[in-house]
């Protein structure tokens, strides 16, 4: 951080120190390098900078606030603040002193030295791979790296920052024959200067392969393979919601009364990892300074925890889970950082010899229709795959799975015994369940 920066940061808090009975600035910083294609050429390349700057203030005991992305205007902010605190909610907390958070490798100076005429050399080769042996397919996505700086320092002596970097690659695939639409792709990113794009490439080749043939999908209530694509798209909007603690505190949470309690398959653990090295989700500290730590959300099968920020735990009469996330120009809320499933002893090969009839499902549109607070999930398949008598043989459309994350993970017929990563911050196994419902057009 530059000497300036600094020093107005500094100068920002103790006036604020003088007029607040707490204070606490959120600073970030970010350099990013997006190359971006289209129709499997090189569009656009730019670099992009923002800066910006958060004041939160407690006066009186209400939540003042006010925020800014000008350079050099960190100045205002006081006064704004100031404005706005009459009218804030109640604050439920104190800020939090003087931390020592746990070490956490998410910074690879080996990014910043990435050229863009190595980021368009990945781009490209990754897109002539795949049409090398599809040459109709038409491939749109991006190389991007880019560096963050996090500062947050307070009125109770607290004064924590690190820097993240991260480089990543996206694909996506469109085959066009008549009236028919294939959508395929797949994507990566880390900390680290990670410049293997086999795995986007292959993945891309296999959903290709696997579509190949159009094929009558089936309905009722059928067994669902949700790969880890799947699952991403269709489960974890309807379930993570539910570990907030502002949902729990509104009452409207499903598991807001199942603390300790078994709700899930005793074979499923979920966890909130933000120590694991190099991984884009993972953070020393979150949004307010709170040191992070493991958190068991699902511990074979039983609800271990909710996801609290110092204002929800405040509420709550518990303590801050270090689970706080947030931009420049929005308070903190609860948020998960990195998700990490348990695996099982199933492969992928013996899911689908399991079935005889049934579907694979990679990507859903629209799966936030429904009842998302009690876990409904309903969508239009984008991919997917139809399971027959062991084998799959072929790729649906328009065809829509609905069911309830609850009743899905309540009994698995299996989890994969190999995990994924799904961006940067979730890494999840396939998942069957035994019984979704299905229904087509055809």
């Amino acid at each position: 951080m530059p000497a300036s920066v600094s020093e107005q940061l500094q100068a920002l808090l103790k006036r604020a120190m003088k007029v607040a009975d707490e204070a606490e600035i959120f600073y970030a910083s970010s350099e990013d390098t997006p190359v971006k294609f289209e129709a499997n050429r090189l569009k656009m390349l730019e670099s992009e900078e923002s800066t910006g700057a958060s004041l939160r203030l407690i006066v009186k005991g209400r939540l003042g606030f006010a925020a800014t992305y000008r350079s050099g205007g960190f100045s205002s902010l006081l006064e704004s603040a100031l404005e706005t605190a009459p009218f804030g909610a109640e604050a439920r907390f104190h800020l939090p002193g003087p931390a020592k958070p746990q070490t956490v490798e998410v910074y690879d100076p080996a990014v910043e030295r990435v050229t863009v005429e190595e980021m368009v050399e990945l781009g490209q080769g990754a897109i002539d791979q795949i049409r090398r042996d599809w040459p109709e397919v038409q491939c749109d996505g991006g190389v991007s790296k880019g560096v963050t700086r996090v500062r947050i320092l307070n009125s109770a002596g607290l004064d924590v920052e690190y820097r993240k970097s991260y480089l990543a690659l996206g694909l996506e695939g469109t085959l066009i024959r008549g009236t028919d639409m294939l959508f395929v792709g797949d994507s990566t990113s880390s900390c680290r200067a990670d410049k293997d794009t086999s795995k986007v490439v292959r993945r891309t080749l296999e959903q290709l392969e696997l579509a190949r043939e159009l094929v009558p999908a089936p309905t009722g209530e059928l067994p669902v393979i949700f790969t880890p694509h799947g699952v991403a798209g269709t489960l974890l909007g309807p379930l993570f919601g539910a570990f907030s603690g502002k949902t729990v505190l509104q009452g409207v949470s499903p598991l807001g009364k199942k603390l300790g309690q078994r709700v899930f398959d005793a074979r499923l653990s979920i966890s909130d990892e933000p120590h694991l090295a190099w991984r884009p989700g993972a953070r020393p500290f979150d949004g307010e300074g709170v040191p992070t730590r493991r958190l068991a959300l699902v511990d074979h099968g039983v609800v271990g925890t909710f996801l609290y920020d110092l204002q929800t735990a405040g509420q709550a009469g518990t303590q801050s889970t270090g689970s706080a996330s947030r931009g420049v120009g929005s308070l903190p809320a609860p948020s998960t950082s990195t998700l990490v499933f348990s695996t099982g002893e199933a492969t992928f090969e013996e899911m689908v010899a399991d079935i005889k009839d049934g579907l694979v499902v990679e990507q859903l549109i629209g799966a936030g229709q429904g009842n998302m607070l009690g876990g409904d999930f309903s969508g239009n398949v984008l991919l997917g795959f139809r399971v027959q008598n062991g084998r799959i043989v072929g790729r649906v459309k328009d065809t829509m799975i609905s069911g309830n994350v609850y009743r899905v993970l309540e009994a698995l017929a299996g989890i994969g015994k190999e995990a994924q990563w799904v961006g940067g911050g979730l890494c999840v196994p396939h998942l069957y369940a035994p019984k979704v419902s299905i229904a087509s057009k055809g």
